[in-house]
Order: structure tokens, then C-alpha cells, then sequence
């Protein structure tokens, strides 16, 4: 695998819309935003993008982030469906961490998602609370 910075493109957009169906069933709520994102409303978000590429050239993951002097929030992290459970999540949120350089780091995800919110448990960060977003969509927010 190896880590490139990369502009929003169809192949990613395709990739958001499949990582977050994942997670929609996960959580039985579809209203996350990025899984109804067009092409244009994803290469207008304000966001610097790393991604994961196999051996062949396929992307395989990506991660996404906001970020200020002292703050980076990851807003996204999304790994292709058949390439679950291989680290990529994992290499791709560390990347993200050691490009903060000390700074704050934030992260969101689905209340319900268990694999997300193992893997940033894992990583260090400490859970700050829920939120209900919207009527019956809840996150679980983080932070290191």
C-alpha cells in the first residue's frame, strides 16, 4: 500500500458512497451526509485528501481533513468494502496523526459503528461524547 495525496475524483466519490452504505447499515440510518454527496459538493469541500493505493493502482481507502494552527479534525475516512479488516483505515488515520505535529486532533463518527469508533479507541483517542445531529442520528465524537 502506499499513501498519496489526491484530488476528489469520481473514483473517490464512488468509494465515499460505498464506505458509507457500509456504515448506514451499521447504524440503520442512511441521512449521513457524505453518502448523498454529488461529484461537485465533494470537490468543494474545503478538505485536504490522503489516499490509499494497492499494489495495482486501486484506491482502497481515503481520509480526509479540515485543519487550523492548532486543530485537525478528520472529517472522513472511508475504506473500500472489500478491502475491510487490512489496515488501511488504521495507516491512513496514523498518516493524518503524524501530520498534525502535535496539534489537537478531532474525529466524529456514527454512535452505533463499532468498527470506527474501535479503531480510534485503539489509536488513543478519548471519546468526549454523543451528539443527536439530527432527530435519531446520533455520533460519538473523539478527540487526541
Amino acid at each position: 500500500m502506499h499513501l498519496t495525496s489526491i484530488t476528489p475524483d469520481q473514483r473517490l466519490l464512488d468509494l465515499q458512497h460505498a464506505a458509507y452504505a457500509i456504515e448506514a447499515g451499521i447504524i440503520g440510518d442512511d441521512r449521513i451526509p457524505p453518502l448523498h454527496e454529488d461529484l461537485t459538493a465533494l470537490r468543494n469541500a474545503p478538505l485536504s485528501w490522503l489516499g490509499a493505493f494497492d499494489d495495482e493502482g486501486t484506491l482502497t481507502g481515503a481520509v480526509a481533513w479540515e485543519e487550523t494552527a492548532h486543530l485537525v479534525d478528520i472529517n472522513r475516512l472511508v475504506v473500500d468494502p472489500g478491502a475491510l479488516r487490512q489496515g488501511i483505515g488504521r495507516t491512513l488515520v496514523k498518516e493524518v496523526l503524524a501530520r498534525a505535529g502535535g496539534r489537537k486532533v478531532i474525529v466524529s463518527t456514527g454512535r452505533d459503528n463499532t468498527p470506527a469508533r474501535t479503531l480510534y479507541e485503539r489509536l488513543g483517542f478519548t471519546n468526549t461524547g454523543d451528539a443527536e445531529v439530527i432527530p435519531g442520528l446520533w455520533i460519538t465524537s473523539y478527540e487526541l
